[in-house]
């Protein structure tokens, strides 16, 4: 590993991305988001689907998790278990607000770099309180989301979630539903939570995770969650 700007200064990109049966899930697009953050860092380099598959099969990996990590002078893949076992979706996730904003005005935060301290160090608190995740509001209010989630909620059947422009990161599993599903990407605050029917939040290893809880709200339904999951897993 060279000591280069990824790591002085954290300037690289990085996907993680399932496994599942072998098979990474979503490659094309995993590397599509990768290439357009190596770009916007002005890295010029590129990782082709056959580094990835070559790395899986040495690995003799089936179910897993796989990071790939770019920066100017290092490419590396390495493994670890997926974490979400059937007993989390069973339960679901405990969310909670988290005090640190969000910087919508900040380009970091659409892309997936190396300069990922805010999410870390809220994903290590919420170990600490009893809860899976905590959820970013940028400085007017507006909901964003999870530290390494995209957020959804349910009003009457009907699919909402957080418009890109409130600063968070266009998700695969976040593009993936809004291709196929109607949902409505808009404006959400904090108050108007307890008026929702549901939350789910989705990232790349989990897929769609109901959610239990949201501060002080708890959701009683997570029937499209479980509806959507099942239909998204029957696609793998």
């Amino acid at each position: 590993m060279h000591l280069d700007d990824g790591y002085l200064f954290g300037l690289g990109a990085f996907e993680t991305i399932a496994v599942e049966n072998g098979t990474p899930v979503f490659l094309a697009e995993h590397l599509t988001r990768l290439h357009k953050a190596l770009k916007f860092l002005q890295i010029n380099k590129t990782v082709t689907p056959d580094v990835v598959t070559q790395a899986i099969h040495k690995e003799n990996a089936s179910r897993t998790a796989m990071r790939l990590t770019v920066s100017a002078e290092n490419t590396l893949i390495t493994f670890r278990d997926n974490p979400y076992t059937e007993d989390i979706y069973t339960r679901g996730f405990r969310l909670r607000y988290s005090h640190i904003k969000r910087n919508d005005s900040s380009p970091f935060t659409y892309h997936k770099t190396l300069n990922y301290g805010d999410c870390i160090l809220e994903k290590r608190k919420c170990t600490e309180t009893g809860h899976d995740e905590a959820v970013f509001q940028n400085h007017r209010g507006e909901l964003c989301e999870g530290t390494t989630t995209n957020i959804f909620f349910v009003k009457d059947g009907h699919i909402l979630t957080p418009t890109l422009s409130c600063g968070l990161l266009p998700g695969i599993l976040r593009a993936y539903l809004l291709d196929r599903y109607d949902i409505t990407e808009t404006i959400i605050k904090p108050k108007e939570i307890a008026n929702f029917d549901e939350c789910f939040v989705t990232n790349s290893l989990m897929g769609i995770m109901p959610v239990a809880s949201l501060g002080d709200t708890r959701f009683a339904s997570r029937d499209t969650a479980m509806r959507l999951l099942g239909e998204y897993r029957n696609t793998l």
